[in-house]
């Protein structure tokens, strides 16, 4: 047994120069692939050189229209408040009121207006009847054409 061991100890592992070799074979490989890309590079550049100057040049007006346009149009105005506050105040239309309003000028009918409102049809029709009083109108076409009118619908 102790003969076994002596010999295990003396046991060299193959040599490992093989990865060195294969560093460098893979390193000529990459020169090789730049030298190539480098030169195919040059041909294209060499005989297509009008449309890469084109392109800088459209690159180039693309950024100066986009920055002078940001500059020029800026910011979009802030949106101005739905309706028309003084009239709504004055004729004391609630916002609940507005709704329903929006939704006649929808063409929706009570029904419909109460689904959509989360409210029972007899709440529409008091909110109805509470908007013909207060514009003044008989129908709802009147009172969305009074509406209008007075701005409190687009």
């Amino acid at each position: 047994m102790l003969g076994d061991v002596h010999w295990m100890t003396k046991r060299r592992w193959p040599e490992l120069d093989w990865w060195r070799h294969a560093a460098l074979y893979g390193a000529l490989l990459a020169l090789g692939a730049v030298v190539l890309q480098w030169l195919d590079y040059r041909w294209l550049a060499r005989t297509h050189s009008t449309e890469f100057y084109l392109l800088i040049v459209a690159l180039g007006f693309l950024a100066l229209g986009l920055y002078v346009g940001a500059r020029v149009i800026g910011r979009p105005p802030s949106p101005r408040a739905p309706g028309n506050p003084q009239a709504q105040e004055s004729l004391g239309i609630s916002a609940r009121e507005i709704a329903v309003l929006g939704e006649l000028a929808g063409g929706y009918s009570n029904k419909e207006i109460a689904r959509r409102l989360a409210v029972s049809p007899n709440t529409v029709k008091t909110h109805v009847a509470r908007l013909f009083e207060k514009l003044g109108a008989r129908r709802r076409t009147d009172a969305i054409a009074r509406a209008r009118e007075l701005g409190l619908l687009p």
